[in-house]
């Protein structure tokens, strides 16, 4: 049995999401550079395997996004400003800041990060960064229409409960 569940395309129930060993062990446990774990109306939690040598690329997203490293050391980009980072470390990178990540060690940097709101498919699992990069070229790695409504429009659509 795979210790990742499979994801859904539809919109989350309202149940609880459970991933053991998450800061430990788990994490390694995906060689892929990216696999989505988990879609939200309001967030996306992805596991990323950076190889030796290699690096996310050079982006900026229109979503929040924060980066927990659990195994391996590189090196942080964000606005212009390097920052080395290790397991344990935690980085924010607010929606429309340039930022890069590139594994300076001898193992590969691997990493959990929350996006806010999603930003790829909740299916997605990219062996390699660049098949990751196609299938957003392509127009396939795109986060579900139903996470990118509003608070309001989700409590009419009766998915959450208004206070």
């Amino acid at each position: 049995m795979s210790k990742f569940p499979t994801p859904s395309l539809d919109p989350p129930k309202s149940e609880m999401a459970f991933f053991p060993q998450m800061t430990t062990s788990l994490p390694s446990e995906s060689g892929e550079f990216r696999r989505v774990l988990w879609t939200g109306l309001y967030s996306q939690l992805v596991l990323m395997t950076v190889p030796v040598g290699g690096d996310i690329g050079d982006e900026v997203h229109t979503v929040d996004q924060i980066l927990t490293f659990t195994s391996g050391t590189g090196l942080a980009t964000i606005g212009g400003k390097d920052q080395p980072v290790k397991a344990g470390d935690l980085i924010i990178v607010p929606a429309g800041t340039q930022h890069q990540f590139v594994n300076k060690g001898p193992t590969p940097l691997i990493l959990y990060t929350v996006y806010s709101p999603a930003e790829h498919k909740p299916t997605s699992v990219h062996k390699t960064k660049e098949q990751g990069d196609k299938e957003e070229e392509d127009g396939i790695d795109e986060a579900p229409e139903w996470a990118t409504k509003s608070k309001a429009e989700n409590e009419k659509l009766g998915r959450v409960k208004g206070e």
